[in-house]
């Protein structure tokens, strides 16, 4: 399958076996109907609560910040891991807002930086590899560009059939595609026709297809080589995007900023991933309470070196 179409709901999916998910999806909805304010307040509400029961995420959280951070004092660390929690319940919100909101309530509380450089690669028709991160506001950040132009996104299919229609729906939304991960040739065929691709290559995929490079103060990070894979087989832009939520106004603003042309180190996939890492570095200091630190990012460690966690 070259790309993701929008399915169609089945009858199927009204057995008892998805009943959950279908409660989880009606919650959600009905959620994101409420203002804006209220939501912001229960997020972070349920992300003190939540994570008080997930010890493991937790000790995640804080290992990350004490692995990446090590010259923040004590109170410091300690400060941005609450904030962290709540912005990590206020996920579960911001999803709702991504799939179930309406162009205009989106355009009210998004703001866009830097669409002149869109609008440049179009007339120029060249793609651009999007750089994006795993900010806990990610899927807002898709229905945000969506608002200026289409784009595709690489895609892992969920187990659960029934979550998965409701995942390709709102991820869709816009008139986004969606890409299987695995699908290396269709993707490729999209950039060299001038396509605009969200990809996240800050987490660790595991060590297929990847190298180590140093990522804060982590020396050895296991970092993906597909940016590689795509940049050295395709013309595109390298354009770094960030997406962050002002804690003050609760307003979220997407800067894409100037796309980098021949700028990425081609042929050499160590040097591409610490080119990479280095714009990695950069989107998530623009929030930091507001990057997914729950993911064990350091899990995969070089020959002879012991876990990190």
């Amino acid at each position: 399958m070259s790309k993701y179409t929008v399915p169609t709901f089945s009858l199927a999916m009204l057995h008892p076996k998805y009943w959950c998910v279908l409660l989880i999806i009606s919650i959600s909805y009905l959620c994101s109907l409420l203002p804006y304010a209220i939501q912001i307040r229960l997020g972070k509400l349920v992300g003190r609560v939540v994570l008080s029961f997930m010890k493991r995420r937790t000790r995640t959280i804080k290992r990350n910040l004490e692995l990446c951070f090590p010259d923040m004092t004590d109170a410091e660390r300690e400060k941005l891991t609450k904030q962290n929690i709540e912005n990590t319940g206020l996920a579960l919100f911001e999803t709702g807002m991504a799939w179930f909101w309406s162009n205009a309530r989106i355009a009210k509380h998004t703001s866009v930086v830097g669409i002149e450089h869109i609008e440049k690669l179009k007339t120029e028709g060249r793609g651009a590899l999007l750089i994006a991160v795993h900010s806990l506001n990610l899927e807002l950040s898709g229905r945000a560009f969506g608002q200026y132009a289409q784009g595709m996104a690489v895609y892992r299919p969920n187990n659960n059939p029934c979550f998965d229609y409701f995942q390709l729906k709102g991820r869709s939304q816009g008139g986004h595609t969606l890409i299987h991960r695995k699908n290396v040739k269709f993707m490729l065929e999209a950039l060299n026709n001038g396509a605009f691709m969200w990809y996240a290559p800050d987490h660790d995929y595991g060590r297929r297809r990847s190298t180590f490079a140093p990522l804060f103060a982590v020396e050895n990070a296991c970092t993906t080589t597909g940016t590689s894979l795509l940049a050295d087989n395709t013309n595109c832009a390298i354009v770094p995007v960030v997406f962050v939520r002002d804690n003050d106004s609760g307003h979220y603003t997407l800067t894409i900023k100037e796309p980098m042309i021949d700028k990425f180190p081609k042929g050499d996939e160590h040097a591409g991933a610490c080119f990479i890492n280095k714009i990695v570095e950069e989107a998530i200091m623009a929030k930091p309470s507001q990057y997914m630190w729950l993911h064990r990012r350091f899990k995969n460690r070089p020959d002879g070196e012991s876990s990190l966690y």
